[in-house]
């Protein structure tokens, strides 16, 4: 079987030798290293990669704007964000938009190997996994197809993040009716803490943003239990 490959942009180039060689040798892995963000993008662009590990502060172009470049070529491939940042907006951006995971330096490679391979197998479980589950939604005015993460009103199409198209499909699924705060963290984040509940309401505003125009299409807060989609 052909080792997994990985794009990781860093502009420390110590620290990117040394990661490039520790998952080379412990993780198997292909390794593509860059040491900025256009050459990030560049690189993406001519090959195709299984994971991404960004750097956040890089020259040329940064890491979050490199996600946001990535995300348009590939809305799925999974992307882990390192910085030596810890703020909360830091963390709320790059799951704003995207990121699968970040991680604060200095960190223990040995974690950054464990996410790296938790991020892999949770994408194989999806890829074998058949779906059952509807994927297109009417919503008021507004058709969701979660496949595409397409919404569309008339001949507008907004095009939404894999977060947000994982959010609305569970609203959807439970349309009028309560999904609690703890359900929609465990299946989209796989942990209820309260960063990522931070992040949940940061896509929570983007959902009623992109519904906005239907007065009878309303993303609510149910006190102490969480989010209900009402459709009149």
């Amino acid at each position: 079987m052909n080792p997994k490959k990985i794009l990781l942009v860093e502009d420390d180039p110590n620290l990117g030798m040394l990661l490039e060689d520790y998952l080379s040798l412990k993780g198997k892995f292909d390794i593509k290293l860059c040491v900025d963000g256009e050459e990030g993008l560049k690189a993406f662009t001519q090959d195709e990669f299984d994971i991404c590990i960004l750097d956040v502060m890089m020259p040329k172009k940064d890491g979050f704007t490199l996600a946001k470049d990535i995300r348009k070529i590939n809305s799925t491939i999974p992307i882990i964000f390192a910085t030596a940042k810890g703020m909360m907006e830091d963390k709320t951006e790059a799951y704003s938009l995207g990121g699968d995971d970040y991680i604060t330096k200095p960190f223990r490679i040995e974690e950054l190997l464990l996410r790296i391979n938790a991020l892999l197998k949770r994408v194989a479980q999806q890829d074998q996994e058949p779906e059952q589950k509807p994927t297109q939604f009417n919503i008021g005015q507004y058709h969701f197809d979660y496949q595409t993460q397409i919404i569309s009103k008339d001949e507008d199409l907004q095009k939404v993040s894999t977060k947000e198209a994982e959010l609305l499909r569970l609203l959807c699924l439970k349309m009028n009716d309560v999904l609690t705060r703890e359900e929609a963290l465990l299946q989209i984040w796989h942990d209820d803490n309260y960063f990522n509940g931070r992040s949940m309401d940061v896509f929570l505003s983007k959902l009623r943003k992109y519904l906005r125009d239907d007065s009878k299409v309303e993303i609510i807060n149910v006190h102490g239990k969480g989010y209900k989609l009402l459709v009149n």
